[in-house]
C-alpha cells in the first residue's frame, strides 16, 4: 500500500502549477533529496531559481517533504525553480545512467544519500558499507561517464574520531570511533584519489557536518525519521509531543561541564545555505578537493539542548542518565574560519532558534509526514 501512496504523492508533486517553459533545465542532481538536510538545501536552491534534479529512493524520507518544499518556494519568490523527482538506489547503475541522460545539462552533483546513524551502525555494519561506499562508488562512476564533475559530499565530523585538541580544524588527524564515521572517512579518502588521478575533471568539496538540528521556521518541514530516532534532536521533540516517556542521555560522567556530551549544533537551515555557497565555489573556480568543516565553533552539551527544548515548550523534558553509547565522544566542535574564508559562509543561527524552530515542527507535525500519508491510504479505500 505505500507504493501507492508514494505514487500518488509523486503524481501530485510533478503536477505543481510551475511553469516549465521559463525555467532553464536542471543543472544540478541531489541524491538524498527528500531527506532531513536535503529537502532543506531543495528549499534554498529553489529560492534563488534553480531547477534540480532528486533522486532518492525514500527508504528514510517522504515525498510529502518535496511537495512542502514547492509550497514554501511559490510563498517566498515569484521566479522559484523546480523539482524533477526520480526515485531510485545510488546502488543501481541502470538507474542512475537513465536519470543522467534523461537530463544532460547535470554539472553538480550534491550527494547526501546514505545510512547516517552511528548506533545502528555498530548493529549492521555491512549495510552502512554497502549503502555508503557500494552506493558512493556506482554515483561517482555514472557521473564521470556522464561528465557531471562538480561533487559536494556530505560528510560528518565523526571522521575526527575522538579530537586531540578543540577546537577542530579541517587539519586535524582524521580517523572514526564508529562504523559509520569509517564510511565517511573512506569515502572522502576515495574522493581524494578519483580527483588525483583525474584532476582536470574533478571539483570537488566535502563538507564535515557537525550537529544538525532546528527546522524550516515556517514548521512545515523538518526532520522525520523513521522509527525510533536515532539522533537527539527528534528524540527530544517526540518527548515533547508525548510520543515517548522521557530522553535516555547517554552517559552522565564525560570530563565536561556537566558531565554529558558536548557537540557542535548547527541549525540546518545555515547548513543548507552553506551547501548552496559550495556549489556556487565549485561554479566559479576549480577548487580540486578540498574539505571544510560547517558548525559554528561553538559546544553545547546534551542537558543544555535539553533544557532549551524546555524553554522552547513551557515544560521540563523528561531525561534519565545511562550508560555511555559505543562509539560517542566527549566533545566535538569545530573550528569554522575556512568556511568563511573559501565559502564566505559562517553560521548565523544559534541553539535557541533551533529549539524553537524544531518545536514548531513537532508541534505542528506530532507524527511527522505520516499523517498525511494515512490519509492518502483512507482515501483510496
Amino acid at each position: 500500500m505505500l507504493s501507492h501512496v508514494t505514487a500518488l504523492l509523486l503524481l501530485l508533486l510533478l503536477h505543481f502549477p510551475l511553469s516549465t517553459l521559463s525555467l532553464p533545465p536542471p543543472t544540478i542532481l541531489i541524491t538524498g533529496g527528500a531527506g532531513y538536510i536535503g529537502s532543506h538545501t531543495c528549499l534554498d536552491l529553489l529560492s534563488s531559481g534553480e531547477s534540480l534534479v532528486v533522486y532518492d529512493d525514500l527508504s528514510n524520507s517522504s515525498p510529502e517533504s518535496l511537495h512542502r518544499v514547492n509550497q514554501l518556494v511559490k510563498r517566498a519568490t515569484s521566479a522559484p525553480g523546480q523539482i524533477h523527482f526520480r526515485e531510485g538506489d545510488v546502488r543501481d547503475p541502470k538507474k542512475l545512467n537513465s536519470v543522467l541522460t534523461e537530463f544532460p545539462t547535470l554539472k553538480t552533483c550534491v550527494h547526501f544519500a546514505g545510512l547516517k546513524a552511528v548506533g545502528e551502525s555498530s548493529q549492521i555494519p555491512l549495510e552502512y558499507y554497502d549503502v555508503n561506499i557500494a552506493g558512493s562508488i556506482n554515483l561517482l562512476k555514472c557521473l564521470q561517464n556522464h561528465s557531471v564533475p562538480n561533487f559536494v559530499f556530505s560528510s560528518s565530523a565523526t571522521v575526527y574520531g575522538d579530537p586531540e585538541s578543540l577546537p577542530i580544524p579541517e587539519t586535524a588527524k582524521l580517523t572514526s570511533t564508529n562504523p559509520y564515521g569509517r564510511t565517511k572517512l573512506f569515502i572522502e579518502e576515495l574522493l581524494r584519489d578519483c580527483h588525483s588521478s583525474s584532476p582536470s575533471f574533478w571539483n570537488i568539496l566535502i563538507l564535515r557536518y557537525f550537529n544538525p538540528i532546528g527546522a524550516h521556521s515556517s514548521g512545515l518541514i523538518g526532520e522525520d525519521p523513521k522509527g525510533i530516532p536515532n539522533n537527539l534532536m527528534p528524540f527530544i521533540s517526540q518527548v515533547c509531543v508525548g510520543r515517548r516517556e522521557r530522553v535516555s542521555v547517554f552517559g552522565g560522567d564525560y570530563e565536561t561541564e556537566d558531565g554529558t556530551g558536548v557537540r557542535d549544533y548547527i541549525h540546518v537551515v545555515d547548513l543548507a545555505r552553506g551547501h548552496s555557497e559550495a556549489i556556487k565555489k565549485l561554479r566559479s573556480e576549480k577548487i580540486g578537493c578540498e574539505a571544510v568543516n560547517l558548525g559554528t565553533g561553538k559546544g553545547y552539551s546534551v542537558l543544555d539542548l535539553i533544557n532549551g527544548m524546555g524553554r522552547a515548550t513551557g515544560s521540563p523534558v523528561p531525561y534519565t542518565i545511562v550508560d555511555r553509547r559505543p562509539g560517542d565522544v566527549a566533545s566535538c566542535y569545530c573550528d569554522p574560519r575556512k568556511a568563511e574564508e573559501l565559502l564566505g559562509w559562517k553560521a548565523e543561527l544559534g541553539v535557541e532558534e533551533c529549539c524553537e524552530d524544531t518545536w514548531r515542527w513537532q508541534v505542528n507535525n506530532p507524527e511527522g509526514y505520516k499523517v498525511v500519508e494515512k490519509k492518502v491510504i483512507e482515501s483510496e479505500q
